[in-house]
């Protein structure tokens, strides 16, 4: 990887093998082409567990490289600094990356802080200049949402939410079945996100930092799960919410929430979103020629899963490293995914998720 790194830096247009990850023949072939085009030069910002996930997987693209760091960790900066290999030009702190605006080195930025420093962060991003990958959920509510996307459209840079899903294979190749009908008209599906959360202390438990609990964590895979399994945007939430220890999931903090959707075509979602449950990761679908069931369904990986016509066979490729060459393709040749993974999308979840906090307030249906 290192020899890799070396290369790729002394020359400005890379020409390096590229699997064809995106070709609409093979969406996961292993043979290459010849490619020639530029490198999306990512900064990450927010450097714990999974934004160094990300920078792990990213040693692997062929046309997304990590550059740069923005961190209000200095010992963090200088350990990634050697990890690997970013020079202190491309550094920077919470307070001045703004001045990436007159880097040219760095061409986007990957927001992967507390949910409640998306908004403000990422509209930072997208006034000096740069794409904007931000993490999911994109804020703490859809208005919050709303306001990144028309931020980075009057700046002219897009705007990118971390759904990694919409680029795994297997996930793929279940949306592809669907889209040709091999499910038949689809009746229900069932979605199942939870473990049990550790240190109370944390910030997934804060609600000015993370807006919610379990489900802005993990409950939202399960809605956007239902979405692009079913193929359609729901028209109403209904949702009831469980708490059993009101000390450690304070009040805005959601422990457990059971949910229903119910969809255009007459078919309906049951979901179950926790902190207080493990080894829950399962979808589940049924139509009226087949089913799908998937778990792990959207774990780090690898998935698994069958169908009605058996296993699902497709390679276990690392989501991430997947995600940011796929952004890259997006962001320079316009090749989109077969989900999108835009802030519209982003938006999309947050309006359900509003819908869900009312719908266990009031007790009542939401339309949507």
């Amino acid at each position: 990887m290192t020899t890799r790194r070396k290369f790729l830096e002394k020359i400005s247009a890379t020409s390096v093998a590229v699997p064809l990850l995106y070709s609409p023949l093979n969406l996961f072939a292993s043979s290459t082409v010849h490619y020639e085009g530029p490198v999306l030069n990512v900064a990450i910002m927010g450097l714990g567990s999974y934004g160094t996930r990300v920078a792990e997987a990213m040693q692997a693209c062929k046309r997304a490289k990590l550059v740069g760091v923005i961190s209000g960790t200095p010992s963090k900066v200088k350990k990634w600094q050697s990890t690997y290999g970013i020079p202190s030009k491309n550094c920077y702190n919470y307070d001045n990356f703004d001045a990436i605006k007159d880097n040219p080195d760095i061409d986007a930025v990957y927001v992967i802080t507390p949910n409640g420093l998306h908004k403000d962060q990422s509209i930072r991003v997208a006034k000096a200049g740069k794409h904007v990958i931000c993490e999911k959920p994109m804020g703490i509510n859809a208005q919050e949402g709303q306001e990144m996307v028309d931020a980075c459209k009057a700046a002219n840079v897009k705007l990118l939410i971390g759904y990694r899903m919409h680029f795994e294979p297997k996930t793929v190749a279940v949306i592809k079945m669907r889209k040709e009908g091999q499910f038949g008209d689809l009746k229900f599906f069932q979605g199942q996100s939870g473990f049990t959360i550790g240190d109370p202390n944390q910030w997934r438990l804060n609600k000015e930092l993370s807006g919610g609990g379990a489900m802005m964590d993990i409950g939202i895979y399960s809605i956007n799960g239902a979405r692009y399994m079913l193929g359609e945007e729901p028209i109403w939430v209904t949702a009831q919410e469980t708490k059993t220890d009101p000390v450690k999931f304070k009040e805005g903090i959601d422990e457990t929430i059971q949910f229903q959707m119910g969809f255009p075509s007459g078919a309906v979602a049951n979901c179950l979103s926790t902190y207080n449950m493990n080894n829950l990761d399962r979808f589940f679908m049924t139509g009226s020629k087949g089913i799908v069931e998937m778990q792990p369904s959207t774990g780090y990986g690898p998935i698994e899963g069958r169908t009605h016509e058996g296993p699902l066979t497709q390679p276990h490729i690392t989501h991430q490293t997947l995600q940011m060459d796929g952004m890259a393709a997006l962001i320079f040749d316009g090749i989109k995914p077969i989900v999108p993974v835009d802030g519209e999308e982003g938006v999309k979840d947050m309006k359900i998720i509003d819908a869900i906090f009312q719908a266990t307030k009031t007790g009542e249906k939401v339309m949507l």
